[in-house]
């Protein structure tokens, strides 16, 4: 007769454990599982991608049920463990069923810690740790427009990205003086803060909450803080850490500390008691990160299957983690705390790059790296053998940007630090029978999150298949879960069907709502399809394309007028000073783009301000043609071979007002000096004797890329023809979102000159791209016209927590 194990909690460290036993001996327990949650395991990594829409809570689900059956679970899912009676050997559930064990491992994970804030109750205030928390906060998204994240490590970091991937205004506060403390420096926060701004989320730093306000109904209103500082808020989601969830193993009589005490073999003070995850404390130590976890399981389960000989001796102190799609690794003593301590460093932070290793006594004893984590493994080795690097400092970082060929990688090199899954691990799956790498994920778990690992995983399979492997071409992804369809399939369905607009595309091919982040993307693509001739749902856009400004962290917008190749005239910056002085504009600044920004106006204002001006859009709000930078070419400098000027207002004038995938940038330079960057734009055009070069495809923001080389032409006419034609390839074919760059190095320079200069392609995409620019016209125009009555109204200012006296 099979011995009864049961496991309290259906997390991923009481299921990681569960799928090792079955592994080792899949035919000695007869195992039930209770959990909280009324629902299969699933990945709470991917809690960020639920929130943000890119997917659903059935993608996330890590064992279905099927799972369950076909092993012989008994899951008992929504009805947690309320008793373990360790006398009688059994534990008793909410529902009051009661299940006897021989074993019992105990996985009750954490729960969020909320601190002591007034007003927390309120209604529209959330924890942020499971599904149901997340379609709560989704629920309430749709009825707000500003959020607060309080608290800006990993947790509280996605939650608030994610928000802001739905179109809300997002405030991340934090009580310390930068971000992710338990995994960053002072420096490497300050990257990634600059990240989050980038992205157009606030970071409030050195803020406590000190109350929650709310109105009268109860909801939240808007978050003052002990600074003195108070900001409006519809949403507001608390993510301050967790604390284990060891109360019940503490009501059963197990030891507990601040966790639940267990030794090397995961075994609590009553042997016959396992507990692994995030509940546990080992050797006065608590772990909240996967790879940690994972090892707990793997001990778990083989002191469960009777083998002793794997002991859990605790984790070297190793994150590895991307945050909003910032890589990241931390590891060791990377606060450099202690005497004797000193730092090797590398900074670039205009390149989001940061590196630092800790040393002391001649011995890697931490590091943090930030956006190049090339060097981690090799780090990791040195700081797990305690090598003297006194004769090697100087190349500690600069060597590592080689990254390691796998074959060189020990067996316990972490590669999926989501799952915490090591090299030996893939490499035994590979050797088993997998062959691929979804067959390695199905397998280990590998690249099952964020899927940065892959390329590592691919390697090993060609490294231990050798030329049996062949790597899969990559199959297209759907547009959207709400919308199942490839972008090809997409916009054929869309013609076919003769659909015009968002919500037709969502009634006829999609779940008939969609979600933030699909539905300005299937804008895009309606009026594309359509050459402007569309129904026009202004709903379904950005809050920047519904007022043709960009909003920024106070609630003010920023007014960006279109300036031809960055010419100017002594009437228009006069009128552009008036503005400024006239509606009390803080900041006025001179773009990268060669153009004047007027910031912090207020929304009201945009159509009065616009008609001041009397300049049209710059559409430096939109995924759009933004700007043509121009030097002064061969009229003034005396290196120049070629008109730059007139070439850079022709070429704006030509493409102004088109939306793209993403934004597009353009540059023209008057000779291969190239002084305002043409090779690193989106499109660049250089001068060169009896010519011009096109180039398509340059980087540089987050990515630097020069562009390719399209094609080398006499006249000005062809450039701008050639660069029409290369723009409305990348408009049709690219996916929304996607850079230029991306687009390049996704479908290949060759396929794009195939397109451009085919006899029959080629004069297509031009004449596609001249019927869309004919259909645009200057969105401020709509000051004359509000698309509705209320598309400039101002913003109603509530100051938290006054009085009705007071704000009357």
């Amino acid at each position: 007769m099979k011995e009864s194990l049961v496991v309290i909690g259906n997390g991923m460290a009481g299921i990681a454990a569960v799928e090792e036993l079955l592994r080792r001996d899949a035919g000695r327990y007869a195992v039930t599982v209770f959990g909280a949650e009324p629902r299969p395991n699933y990945n709470r990594i991917l809690l960020s991608d639920v929130l943000a829409g890119k997917s659903t809570p059935e993608q996330i689900v890590l064992n279905s049920a099927a799972w369950y059956e076909a092993n012989k679970i008994i899951l008992h899912a929504g009805d947690p463990v309320v008793e373990i009676d360790r006398s009688e050997h059994q534990v008793v559930a909410e529902s009051g069923r009661s299940v006897r064990y021989d074993r019992l491992l105990i996985a009750t994970g954490s729960v969020p810690f909320i601190p002591p804030i007034p007003g927390a109750d309120r209604e529209g205030v959330f924890a942020y740790r499971t599904l149901d928390d997340v379609e709560r906060i989704k629920e309430r998204a749709t009825r707000s427009a500003r959020a607060v994240v309080i608290g800006g490590g990993l947790l509280g970091l996605e939650a608030a990205r994610a928000l802001a991937q739905i179109g809300l205004e997002v405030k991340v506060a934090h009580l310390v003086g930068h971000l992710m403390e338990m995994q960053c420096d002072p420096a490497a926060g300050e990257i990634v803060r600059r990240a989050f701004e980038r992205m157009g989320i606030g970071v409030l730093l050195s803020h406590a909450a000190d109350e929650i306000v709310g109105r009268e109904d109860g909801s939240v209103e808007g978050i003052r803080f002990s600074n003195g500082d108070a900001y409006e808020a519809d949403l507001v989601v608390i993510s301050t850490g967790i604390r284990p969830n060891a109360a019940l193993a503490r009501e059963a009589g197990l030891a507990a500390h601040r966790g639940i005490v267990v030794n090397d073999y995961m075994e609590t003070t009553d042997s016959d008691v396992l507990a692994v995850g995030e509940c546990v404390e080992h050797r006065g130590r608590m772990y909240g990160l996967v790879a940690p976890i994972m090892e707990q399981a793997r001990t778990a389960a083989a002191v469960l299957g009777g083998d002793r000989s794997v002991p859990y001796k605790g984790s070297m102190t190793s994150a590895k983690l991307k945050v909003a799609g910032i890589d990241l690794v931390s590891m060791g003593n990377f606060m450099s705390d202690g005497a004797g301590c000193e730092d090797v460093v590398f900074s670039d932070p205009g390149a989001g790059l940061y590196q630092k290793v800790v040393l002391q006594g001649g011995r890697v004893v931490g590091a943090v790296l930030v956006g190049d984590i090339r060097s981690a493994e090799k780090l990791k080795a040195l700081l797990r053998s305690g090598e003297d690097v006194t004769l090697a400092r100087a190349t500690l970082l600069r060597d590592g940007n080689a990254p390691p060929a796998v074959a060189d990688l020990p067996d316990d090199a972490l590669v999926c630090g989501c799952m915490g899954i090591a090299k030996g691990t893939i490499v035994d799956a590979i050797e088993s029978g997998c062959t691929s790498r979804e067959a390695v994920a199905e397998k280990t778990r590998a690249c099952t999150s964020c899927k940065s690992c892959g390329p590592t995983i691919d390697q090993l399979l060609q490294n231990v298949l050798g030329g049996e492997y062949v790597k899969a071409a990559p199959s297209e992804k759907p547009f959207c879960a709400c919308v199942p369809l490839a972008k090809e399939v997409l916009r054929a369905e869309i013609m076919v069907r003769n659909l015009r607009s968002v919500s037709q595309v969502l009634e006829t091919l999609g779940n008939g709502v969609g979600c933030p982040v699909c539905r300005p993307g299937l804008a895009y693509v309606v009026a594309e399809v359509w050459r402007n001739e569309h129904v026009e749902e202004r709903q379904h856009r950005f809050i920047n394309d519904r007022v043709h400004a960009t909003i920024d962290k106070r609630g003010t917008f920023s007014v960006v007028p279109r300036m031809y190749a960055g010419l100017t005239t002594p009437e228009e910056l006069r009128r552009i000073a008036d503005a400024a002085d006239k509606y009390k504009v803080p900041l006025v600044k001179l773009t990268g783009g060669a153009r004047i920004d007027l910031l912090g106006v207020e929304k009201a204002d945009l159509p009065r301000i616009w008609a001041d001006l009397g300049m049209p859009s710059g559409h430096a709000y939109a995924k759009a043609i933004r700007t043509c930078k121009a030097c002064v070419g061969s009229e003034f400098c005396k290196f120049g071979v070629a008109d730059s000027i007139s070439a850079g207002i022709a070429m704006e004038k030509a493409f102004e007002g088109l939306y793209t995938p993403h934004k597009v940038k353009m540059a023209v330079s008057g000779c291969p000096r190239n002084c305002v960057e043409a090779t690193v734009k989106d499109i660049g055009l250089v001068g060169i004797m009896g010519g011009w070069e096109i180039y398509v495809g340059g980087a540089a923001g987050m990515s630097v890329r020069k562009g390719d080389l399209l094609a080398t032409v006499s006249t000005r006419e062809e450039a701008v023809e050639l660069a029409g034609r290369y723009l409305q390839f990348y408009r049709e074919e690219a996916n929304y979102m996607e850079r230029t760059y991306g687009f390049n190095e996704r479908v290949g320079i060759e396929k794009i000159k195939v397109a451009v200069f085919d006899p029959a392609s080629g004069p297509a995409l031009s004449a596609r791209c001249r019927q869309s620019k004919a259909a645009v016209g200057d969105p401020w125009l709509e000051r004359d016209a509000p698309v509705h009555s209320r598309q400039f109204e101002a913003l109603e200012p509530v100051m938290a927590g006054a009085s009705e006296e007071e704000q009357e």
